[in-house]
C-alpha cells in the first residue's frame, strides 16, 4: 500500500530541511493521492523540476518513483512555474514542493526512473 500523499510530503520535508535546504509546499494537493511535483530552485535563475514517474510493471505498488520533466534540463524558473501551472490546471488535486538549494540537491537518488 503507497503512503497517502500529505504523509509523504511531510517527511520528505523534514528530510529536505534537516540536510539544509529549505523546502516549502507551495501547493497543497489531495491529502490522500494527490500526485507530487517537487521543484528544485538553484536560486540562481534556474530549477528543475521532478514528477511522478508513470507507472509500469516493474513497480510496486508501495513504491514513488520520480522522473525529471522540462527535458531533464536546468529550466528557467518562469518555465518551471509555468510547466507546474499546467499539471495544476490539468490536476487540480496535484501538490508543489519547492527546494532552494544552491547545489541543487532534491534528495530523489534512490527512486529517480529514466524516461
Amino acid at each position: 500500500m503507497r503512503l497517502k500523499s500529505n504523509i509523504w510530503v511531510t517527511a520528505y520535508l523534514r528530510r529536505s530541511n534537516a540536510e539544509g535546504a529549505s523546502a516549502v509546499v507551495v501547493r497543497h494537493g489531495d491529502d490522500d493521492a494527490g500526485a507530487i511535483f517537487i521543484k528544485v530552485n538553484r536560486l540562481d535563475g534556474t530549477c528543475r523540476v521532478f514528477g511522478p514517474a508513470p507507472a509500469g510493471l516493474d513497480a510496486t505498488a508501495a513504491d514513488r518513483l520520480w522522473t525529471p520533466c522540462l527535458d531533464g534540463s536546468d529550466a528557467s524558473e518562469a518555465a518551471a512555474d509555468a510547466y507546474l501551472k499546467r499539471e495544476a490546471e490539468f490536476d487540480p488535486d496535484v501538490w508543489v514542493i519547492e527546494i532552494e538549494d544552491r547545489a541543487g540537491r532534491h534528495f530523489l537518488e534512490h527512486w529517480l526512473r529514466a524516461v
